[in-house]
């Protein structure tokens, strides 16, 4: 799990890189010795049958397909499988990421691999103060030679749009990105155009440096699915790192580094109906709608996750249940998206802050105390 820098609290919950688990019989409970002459009531002398065991599961070429991305990525960016998992799911859902990390920690390079996997489109736009709606959505265009205007499509008609250091435009060229996150087209010149599909946002943010940046509003913070941490590597994922440059590898050429597609856009598509037939019991649903409601009424908190944020746990549940290899959402399975999908939905009250408590602080305090259904 990685975490901001600087940053010295409890560890989040986090989405594991993903190992479907087999299901072990429990042996039959052994019948207590009675004397001859008792009669023990019938409910008491059924002895429980032991779990069924599960049958070994089909092989699913489809779901092997998007797990293998983590493979391909893997030959270029060293760690980062949470963020890794994160983006997957993302895409199966039609959702969005932010990706927050100091410079070098190749989140661009994360970003342009994962495209490059998935077989899609992808577009960079470098987020700068003097950067005009325009310049992302695009612009209509007078052209002499038919007295009409056309239009010029900007960067973000593409599949993968990389949002680099978005917070550093102001909101007025930020906002240009709303329409499009949330319903997949932009409006330009009275008109609207829609943008290919799938689509998803990609964006990344410095955590540190404050000077000329613009922070991304509550409204734009809600549209990302997850929010991604990716923190400073370990001391021996930053050694295969170097070993890897010190061997000739170019991030510049992922194409050298062995990248190869493993998934396409009907693959994505057919992905998109399998997870849409997941099972979620309304036990679990229940279970969603819990942590939300508390988060309203957290002390700690001074704004609580709206449900539009519950609405895309759900979705993401069930990806990740599907990516798991299993039919059905377990709370398991939310419990390990809580911190991603919740995170950045929230925000702190300033004597909270005061008092020393941090956001994973607060949730990790929710899923503690909220019950979690059996």
């Amino acid at each position: 799990m990685t975490q901001t820098p600087g940053e010295n609290s409890a560890q989040p919950q986090s989405a594991q890189p993903i190992q479907p688990q087999p299901v072990q019989p429990q042996p039959p409970a052994q019948p207590q010795q009675t004397p001859s002459h008792e009669q023990q009531p019938a409910q008491q002398q059924a002895q429980p049958a032991p779990a069924p065991q599960q049958p070994a599961q089909e092989r699913d070429p489809l779901r092997e397909a998007f797990v293998d991305v983590r493979t391909q990525i893997a030959k270029a960016v060293v760690g980062q499988d949470e963020a890794v998992t994160g983006m997957l799911i993302a895409l199966l859902c039609q959702g969005h990421v932010l990706l927050e990390g100091v410079p070098g920690v190749a989140k661009t390079l994360l970003v342009r691999s994962f495209a490059t996997s998935v077989s899609l489109d992808n577009t960079r736009i470098q987020f700068t103060p003097d950067l005009m709606p325009s310049d992302v959505t695009g612009s209509l265009v007078y052209d002499a030679s038919v007295s009409n205007f056309e239009f010029r499509a900007g960067p973000v008609f593409t599949n993968i749009l990389i949002a680099d250091e978005i917070n550093r435009t102001p909101p007025k060229t930020q906002s240009a990105l709303l329409e499009a996150m949330e319903e997949h087209q932009v409006s330009v010149g009275g008109g609207s155009r829609a943008l290919p599909e799938p689509f998803m946002v990609a964006a990344t943010q410095n955590p540190l440096e404050y000077e000329g940046t613009y922070p991304l509003p509550e409204a734009q913070l809600d549209r990302f699915l997850f929010k991604l941490v990716l923190g400073l590597p370990e001391r021996d994922l930053e050694f295969e790192i170097l070993n890897r440059h010190a061997h000739g590898f170019d991030a510049s050429h992922l194409a050298e580094a062995g990248l190869t597609p493993v998934v396409d856009a009907a693959m994505i598509a057919q992905a998109r109906e399998r997870i849409a037939e997941i099972y979620i019991a309304p036990q679990v649903i229940t279970y969603i709608v819990d942590l939300a409601r508390a988060t309203r009424q957290a002390p700690s908190l001074a704004l609580g996750v709206s449900p539009r944020g519950a609405t895309r746990m759900l979705g993401a549940a069930r990806a990740y249940a599907w990516l798991s290899g299993r039919g059905y959402v377990t709370p398991d399975d939310v419990k390990a998206l809580a911190h991603m999908t919740l995170g950045h939905r929230v925000i702190l009250r300033p004597e909270a802050q005061m008092d020393g408590l941090n956001v994973d602080q607060v949730l990790n305090s929710i899923i503690a105390t909220t019950e979690v259904p059996r």
